[in-house]
């Protein structure tokens, strides 16, 4: 690679920001965030280092499951503004440096949308076949996978028909055929829509429900439609990428980035590396963090892996075994109230690490060096914690806290009227909030801008070839990330003691030395490249390999 190849594949070594206009800053005083009040976040983002904003979806929607329940894919909701707004906010937003990504969510839509309206007036009607019906009853006792307890099976009998309509996700939201070219056509539509109007991609929800087909539908491998769907983007913009939620073994999901020259997502969350990762922080020992990272599937170099920490749904630990999973809740999650679906915690990362700092900076050291791209979820940057009297995963989707003030600074309306109420325990606004944190230079706030700072000027992080070099310290990991610009040297601590430890950087020339991109520190490393290192509890040490006239300032 060369340094000019991260302006092409942006998306390698991007800092991504998930946030909810809704949630994030109301600027008209009706409870509500908008795209104005985003808009005038701008500043602030682009002062702590996104380089990608992802929203949420903001489409007209009953908001019965927070906006996934869309009823018009090229609307948006009159609470959080207009087309106007949203052009000026990713004008402003590309002019300090961001790039704007939005949720797709076409593997279904609302029931109130106007096709489903149209499909259920008429078996006749040509919206018909934008759905998925069948006409026996569906087998007894079929679970709601996604949503075990909450929705009850995954059919739904239409009375006037007597047909019953498929919905994988909740009753209101019917499942689109993509089987259907209507359909399918109808998807490029969006997707050419948005990226005329300014967006440079898009978060693809729940990607292996999209790509479910009906039973003798005439489409040989759905993948085919997600080709088709990149190439029809890439057509429209060369620069635009497709960020896939797909939460399957990794032997599935590499599927998913296509082969053979025949590109499918750009990037997928690695689902598996965050669940042993949460494994790893329970156990104090980067074990099973280890063996998810050295059994990932090698991608080509347009491809990249997603890691993050949280978002916006459960903290699901689906993919561990159940004794596993039960040991993470057990640390993390102790109240049944913490825990959804029995697969998840509705929890933020603070809360689960019961507020050390310590811990909460280790592990946001470790995400932002694991071979990938970091993934934020709005709040993570001051260490927001979940409003636990609210049930579910909306617990972890309250109001940005701005300030001290009233509602968090988030809204001048009556706390009634807010969209969703903040915390009011200890990580109440009052607690942990960004004007405090910005006068204070030891803060969370400044500590992410410090490491997203030197992550933006590190790319063999999101490049690199990932290694683990071998010592003997059981409760840390130093890894390595190599590419054609240069490598990195990363070292975390898991165990609450310190550590002594050493290791071995080979293949390095005669006068290379370890500068501490963190501390002002630089380490030659001789004839043997060997390091001798003490490492405090829940420590954490960022090295460049320095090497003579290799022209780089640090």
């Amino acid at each position: 690679m060369r340094i000019t190849d991260t302006s092409d594949l942006w998306w390698k070594s991007a800092v991504i920001y998930c946030l909810d206009v809704e949630t994030y800053l109301d600027s008209n005083g009706d409870g509500v965030g908008d795209l104005q009040g985003l808009a005038a976040r701008i500043d602030y983002l682009a002062q702590l280092g996104v380089t990608c904003l992802w929203l949420m979806p903001f489409y007209p929607s009953p908001d019965l499951d927070d906006g996934y329940d869309v009823t018009d894919f090229y609307g948006i909701d009159p609470r959080l503004g207009n087309h106007g707004a949203f052009v000026e906010m990713v004008r402003t937003a590309n002019d300090r440096g961001m790039r704007v990504i939005v949720d797709l969510v076409v593997n279904h839509t609302s029931d109130r949308h106007p096709w489903f309206v149209a499909a259920k007036r008429s078996v006749n009607s040509p919206y018909r076949d934008f759905y998925v019906w069948r006409d026996d009853p569906p087998p007894k006792g079929q679970k709601n996978a996604v949503f075990p307890g909450e929705a009850d099976g995954i059919w739904t009998k239409d009375e006037k028909s007597g047909q019953w309509y498929l919905h994988s996700f909740y009753e209101h939201q019917p499942d689109l055929n993509v089987a259907n070219p209507a359909v399918r056509d109808e998807i490029a539509r969006t997707i050419g829509f948005w990226l005329q109007v300014g967006v440079a991609g898009f978060r693809v929800d729940a990607v292996p429900f999209l790509l479910e087909v009906p039973e003798g539908a005439e489409m040989a491998d759905p993948h085919d439609f997600l080709r088709d769907v990149r190439r029809f983007m890439q057509r429209r913009s060369s620069e635009a990428a497709l960020l896939g939620e797909v939460n399957l073994p990794y032997e599935q999901q590499v599927a998913y980035f296509g082969a053979n020259d025949r590109h499918e997502l750009t990037m997928q969350f690695d689902f598996v590396a965050m669940q042993r990762l949460y494994l790893s922080l329970v156990r104090q020992d980067p074990a099973p963090l280890i063996e998810a990272l050295k059994k990932r599937p090698r991608l080509p170099v347009e491809a990249q892996w997603a890691n993050f920490l949280r978002n916006h749904d459960e903290l699901t630990l689906d993919q561990l075994s159940e004794d596993d999973r039960l040991e993470v809740f057990e640390a993390l999650a102790s109240d049944e109230r913490q825990r959804v679906y029995g697969r998840g915690i509705v929890r933020r990362l603070p809360t689960m690490l019961q507020g050390d700092p310590r811990r909460i900076r280790m592990a946001y050291s470790l995400l932002f060096t694991l071979p990938g791209t970091p993934v934020l979820f709005y709040g993570e940057e001051i260490g927001m914690g979940e409003n636990s009297e609210i049930p579910g995963r909306q617990a972890v989707r309250t109001p940005m806290q701005w300030s001290a003030d009233r509602n968090g600074g988030f809204s001048d309306a009556a706390a009634s009227r807010l969209v969703s109420k903040p915390p009011s325990d200890g990580y109440a606004p009052e607690h942990v909030n960004v004007a405090d944190q910005i006068e204070d230079r030891d803060s969370l706030l400044h500590f992410f801008r410090d490491l997203i700072s030197r992550y933006r000027i590190s790319p063999e992080l999101g490049w690199g070839e990932f290694e683990v070099i071998d010592q003997d310290a059981v409760s840390v990991l130093v890894h390595s990330l190599r590419a054609d610009v240069g490598r990195m040297v990363a070292v975390h601590n898991f165990a609450d003691v310190p550590a002594a430890v050493r290791f071995t950087i080979d293949d390095e020339p005669e006068g290379a030395a370890l500068v501490d991109l963190l501390e002002a520190h630089r380490f030659e490393l001789g004839d043997r490249g060997r390091v001798d290192l003490e490492v405090a509890p829940y420590g954490y040490r960022w090295f460049r390999v320095s090497r003579p006239g290799d022209g780089r300032v640090t």
